[in-house]
């Protein structure tokens, strides 16, 4: 499931407009992101981009992967 947000665009009478786009907080408290962090954003194609986060807190659980048969 995605989560439509808008991107806002600020005008500027001096200097380049700026570009903004916002998180929704279930997105940001899933990743457990906090205020001031830095996310890079990769332009993959004209249809997506993706945000990295080049330091990630530790996860607080530890998830046992197993395999299932068929």
């Amino acid at each position: 499931m995605g989560y439509p947000t808008k991107v806002q665009r600020i005008s500027r009478k001096q200097g380049a407009d700026q570009y903004y786009i916002n998180f929704p907080t279930a997105v940001a408290e899933a990743m457990d992101i906090q205020k001031g962090e830095i996310v890079e954003w990769i332009i993959e194609d004209k249809a997506n981009i993706i945000a990295h986060r080049p330091k990630v807190p530790p996860s607080p659980i530890t998830v046992k992967k197993t395999l299932r048969r068929s």
